[in-house]
């Protein structure tokens, strides 16, 4: 069955790939770009690969009135893919930076959804809101704290909002990428460079280097996208499947030892 699928941060990585996929398999896509510059780049490339119901528009969360013009598009899927991330030691990192963190991945994309699901139930519209994640949602490792507590935020309010929606036939989902070499963890790995300073902190700038280099530098840190986006066109349009969707397998099985080894853990 065709639907109408609303993507935040399709400019580039995961949401493009995917909006490209779900619209060559016949869904009508609203692909929304946070920088205007995005929009006539990607409208050109869609029309270059005669994809007639792509529609490209800018949704910067951070601009209310972005926000209010989406809330009343005509959509059947809202995905909250757009999102940003700090890393950095907890115990270090600019308090600025953190709320600065959650109000992109997390306050921003929830009053989005409030306005659209609201409108859903309003209407009767048995709707779905799928929101990104990541592997990150389900365990912190150092240095990633603050990025992956907004997505573990993302986590209890998926959770949430499956169990308070449910009555009225909206559909919830999370879909958990692992670390896929799209640009996105390479670039956040960047953000801490621009404020630690070797001689205020006590986090060294080398170390840290070379803890995301070295993460980086293994088959685990380097995964070829392709294989999330693939999944991600079958997950996003589908009106049955698991709440939650971590790719890949060998990640879920990583994720689920974590979680009972958690029980154990001795301070």
């Amino acid at each position: 069955m065709t639907k109408t699928i609303l993507i935040t941060g399709a400019g580039s990585g995961f949401g493009k790939g995917a909006a490209i996929g779900m619209a060559k398999n016949g869904h009508r896509i609203i692909a929304t770009t946070q920088v205007s510059s995005q929009v006539t780049p990607l409208r050109e490339e869609v029309a270059a690969l005669g994809l007639k119901y792509v529609r490209v528009e800018r949704l910067d969360l951070t601009d209310p009135y972005d926000i209010k013009q989406a809330q009343g598009w005509d959509i059947d899927v809202l995905w909250n893919n757009a999102g940003m991330g700090e890393a950095g030691p907890v115990w270090e990192i600019p308090i600025e930076l953190v709320r600065k963190n959650y109000e992109v991945n997390v306050f921003l994309p929830l009053v989005l959804t409030q306005g659209v699901v609201q409108r859903w139930v309003r209407e009767g519209k048995k709707g779905k809101v799928v929101f990104t994640s990541s592997m990150g949602g389900l365990f912190t490792p150092a240095n990633w704290g603050t990025y992956v507590s907004t997505k573990h935020a993302l986590e209890s309010i998926a959770e949430a909002l499956q169990q308070e929606l449910a009555p009225y036939g909206i559909k919830i989902q999370t879909i958990n990428p692992g670390a896929y070499y799209t640009g996105y963890n390479e670039t956040m790995a960047d953000n801490p460079f621009r404020w630690l300073d070797d001689g205020k902190n006590f986090t060294k700038r080398a170390d840290l280097r070379k803890g995301f280099d070295d993460f980086f530098a293994t088959p685990e840190g380097k995964m070829d996208p392709k294989e999330m986006i693939d999944r991600m066109i079958e997950v996003v349009p589908a009106d049955t499947g698991r709440f939650r969707n971590v790719v890949p397998k060998v990640i879920e099985d990583m994720l689920k030892e974590h979680q009972l080894r958690a029980w154990e853990n001795q301070i």
